[in-house]
């Protein structure tokens, strides 16, 4: 499944590049396309703006000659083929030409669009210094240089993870870990639809639609409307696991869109001071309305900040696009400075407030919500990524324990909250009925990721086993020297 969901996925893509090459070519089998070589080097002359030497012929020394040119090319660019040799691509074994069109997509795709975001998440830079030197020198900042691009390489994953969180983080509570089964909903990707062009999809109508739906609206909306090439289908994210590197180039093409957005710079201020007078106005109302409530009940408190959001998030959408603006601090303008202060500021007093309200439920909600809070948390928080892996196994260790003991309690606590009666002494409510629909929603979104959730934890904590492992066998590759010596390795082991 993951094989086929690839081939589809890249070839798409592909054909989106190579429709821009003059003349125009198209790939109709992956497996068999790519054996004479020339698309190959098609593929690179586009994404890299450069003319590459090439046979002109179809024989089969000319085929391997190409396809040589296209891997000494990527070579040259001090990019790993691992595996991936002339005669694989020649013979069009899937796994190899996977695995060296997924190298291209992420190096001429991800990494480039990922590298812009650098600044803002403070991630590494990446020195590409492409020059040989067969010196003890060189060979040692070669080594060095790789493991640099190596770790860019997973920053250039968070990033593009960072900045779809932040698209999502817009609209509420949709959660976004990763590139598998976040985005199984289809919210996601309607979530950043809605962020880069707002009012072409109805998130509220979303939520009450199938997975199916939802995935098949936001790839129409993002085809034909954004004109980004559909990637995908439903049925290859509505699986169990879907396939992360698929969903990675799919969600690299909404990157790509947002970056070519046309705006000049009196077009920006001028939406900045909009943006300043409408969060400006927000504040002020927020203020007014926790003085008015500051004496009601915990339903009526909840129904005014029910009523609050509804209007802050219908309002918010003109301003959107300038309010996820990917800029550095460097290149804002004082301007834009202060609108991001103040977003910052209004979102931190929703926040407050909300946590206050959240406190102020009847119990056992209170400890429910608590609860909630704990998992959700931990879900959120990234994995640790530690250099010392004895450290990193108790530090997984530890967590793997706390999140046991938090889904020990899930069955309890979800009965508890299925059998509240939400009535006090006169038969009035409680709790607004919309709180506790929310609450049930979020046991069912634990529900649904607590395996991947387990299996992530498990992966970190075996990764760190086998990497000490690693350390302990390297110690014992030399001379085992005195019996002291051997004693000593043995008690460390």
């Amino acid at each position: 499944q993951r094989e086929f969901t690839q081939k589809k996925t890249f070839t798409s893509w592909i054909n989106s590049i190579l429709a821009k090459h003059t003349p125009p070519s198209v790939v109709s089998d992956l497996y068999t396309d790519i054996q004479q070589g020339h698309l190959l080097l098609d593929l690179l002359e586009v994404l890299s703006g450069q003319h590459l030497p090439r046979e002109k012929g179809f024989n089969t020394f000319q085929c391997r000659s190409n396809i040589e040119n296209a891997l000494t090319f990527l070579k040259g660019k001090s990019l790993k083929l691992i595996n991936i040799h002339v005669a694989d691509i020649v013979e069009g074994k899937p796994s190899i030409v996977l695995g060296l069109i997924w190298t291209i997509i992420f190096h001429f795709h991800i990494e480039e669009l990922a590298r812009t975001l650098a600044c803002t998440y403070n991630q590494p830079s990446l020195d590409c210094s492409s020059t040989v030197d067969s010196s003890p020198k060189a060979s040692r900042s070669a080594k060095k240089s790789a493991k640099i691009k190596e770790r860019w390489k997973m920053s250039a994953t968070k990033a593009l993870l960072l900045w779809a969180k932040e698209q999502c983080s817009l609209h509420g509570p949709i959660n976004v870990t990763d590139f598998k089964s976040s985005w199984r909903s289809g919210l996601a990707f309607l979530a950043i639809i809605q962020t880069l062009r707002p009012g072409l999809v109805d998130l509220e109508k979303a939520k009450a639609r199938s997975n199916k739906e939802n995935l098949k609206e936001a790839f129409r909306i993002a085809e034909v409307e954004m004109n980004i090439p559909r990637l995908l289908e439903p049925e290859d994210v509505d699986i169990m696991n879907p396939d992360e590197k698929s969903i990675m180039t799919y969600v690299a093409q909404f990157l790509q869109y947002s970056k070519n957005l046309p705006e000049s710079e009196e077009d920006m201020q001028e939406k900045v001071r909009e943006a300043m007078s409408w969060l400006t106005a927000q504040e002020k109302k927020l203020a007014k309305l926790l003085i008015d409530t500051e004496n009601e009940t915990c339903y009526q408190k909840y129904k005014a900040m029910m009523s609050f959001m509804e209007t802050f998030n219908q309002e918010k959408k003109p301003f959107l696009p300038v309010l996820s603006s990917k800029r550095s601090k460097a290149e804002l303008s004082k301007g834009q400075q202060q609108m991001r202060e103040e977003w910052d500021k209004v979102i931190s007093q929703i926040n407050t407030w909300k946590t206050k309200l959240d406190q102020m439920l009847p119990s056992p909600l209170n400890s429910i919500e608590a609860w909630l809070q704990e998992v959700e948390h931990l879900q959120a928080e990234d994995l640790p990524d530690l250099q010392e892996p004895f450290k990193a196994m108790f530090v997984f260790r530890e967590i793997i324990v706390t999140f046991k003991g938090l889904m020990d309690c899930f069955d309890s606590h979800l009965d508890t909250l299925q059998s509240f009666k939400n009535e006090d002494g006169k038969n009035m409510p409680l709790v607004f009925p919309e709180k506790l629909e929310e609450m049930k929603r979020r046991f069912s979104n634990i529900c649904f990721t607590n395996s991947s959730t387990f299996l992530e934890y498990h992966y970190g904590l075996c990764s760190a086993i086998a990497n000490e492992v690693m350390l302990k066998l390297n110690i014992w590759d030399m001379k085992y020297g005195t019996k002291e010596s051997v004693e000593s390795l043995l008690e460390n082991w």
